[in-house]
């Protein structure tokens, strides 16, 4: 997994001795006198991960020593995990909701529908084709400019829902962002096969796009923003639901030292997401 802020994001390369990352479901119990039961469950479920390692070296410790500490700020703090089929939000990434998950250029693409409940789907309309460059569709990240990556990361993204509507996909493009949003660099792919790109040097964010080839309107569908090369399990059909990568806030933090060897520490962490 990488955690730190973004920019700052380290690979702990050592297994987790305990993980997890369950959501906070919130769900609440209320038994009548007569017995009978109803639930309330709060719109938002923020997820809280939980994660220990037993004799971490020291140059990671070091590390999340100084993120629990808030040492270099009081910032929110990334986590991308390898553990998730999709970096993309749970709507997002199903092409449902609300239809400010993503932006578009300018008046060439209208987006309609989704909103009015969390399942109604999303569906873009392409009304203008410049002549030299295609009306392009973005997946935004609710919180930052794009999705958090460290360079040496291998990314795979592919909008499996908008190729199988038989949409005029010109081509598939990963942007790379500095840490203030200025476009470094664009990684691209003809539309009928996932794209699947190392993260360069001194990107700090990706933000997944759709170019478009023509008009016509078109049902966003399902999406994938994945670590690793996940192009032959997008192809086959095995298209995972997004799982996020939200920001997250360090509320416990635990540190001991390695039982016979001091250089090493037993660390815990506990982190919950947060809304910014």
């Amino acid at each position: 997994m990488w955690i730190g802020r973004p920019g700052a994001l380290r690979e702990i390369r050592d297994g987790a001795a305990n993980y997890d990352r369950s959501p906070d479901l919130g769900v609440r119990e209320f038994v009548s006198l007569g017995g009978g039961v109803t639930t309330w469950a709060p719109p938002v479920q923020p997820r809280r991960l939980k994660v220990g390692w037993d004799s971490m070296e020291p140059a990671d410790f070091r590390h999340l020593d100084r993120l629990a500490r808030r040492m270099d700020g009081p910032g929110p703090v990334a986590v991308v995990d390898p553990l998730a089929g999709s970096m993309l939000g749970g709507h997002q990434g199903d092409g449902v909701g609300s239809p400010s998950a993503w932006s578009w250029s300018g008046s060439d693409i209208e987006l309609s529908g989704g909103g009015a409940t969390d399942t109604a789907p999303v569906t873009v309309t392409v009304k203008v084709v410049p002549a030299s460059l295609g009306p392009d569709l973005y997946w935004q990240h609710p919180t930052w400019f794009g999705f958090p990556v460290a360079p040496g990361m291998t990314v795979t993204w592919w909008a499996a829902g908008l190729v199988g509507a038989g949409a005029a996909v010109a081509m598939m493009r990963i942007q790379w962002m500095d840490a203030a949003g200025a476009v470094t660099g664009t990684a691209t792919q003809n539309g009928t096969a996932p794209i699947v790109r190392t993260v360069p040097a001194g990107a700090v964010f990706a933000r997944p796009v759709m170019r478009f080839s023509a008009l016509g309107t078109w049902p966003i569908g399902t999406a994938v923003l994945a670590l690793g090369d996940a192009s032959a399990a997008l192809v086959a059909g095995d298209v995972p639901h997004g799982e996020g990568s939200p920001p997250y806030s360090i509320t416990r933090y635990s540190h001991g030292a390695a039982p016979g060897d001091g250089r090493w520490r037993d660390i815990g962490l506990e982190l919950v997401e947060v809304a910014q």
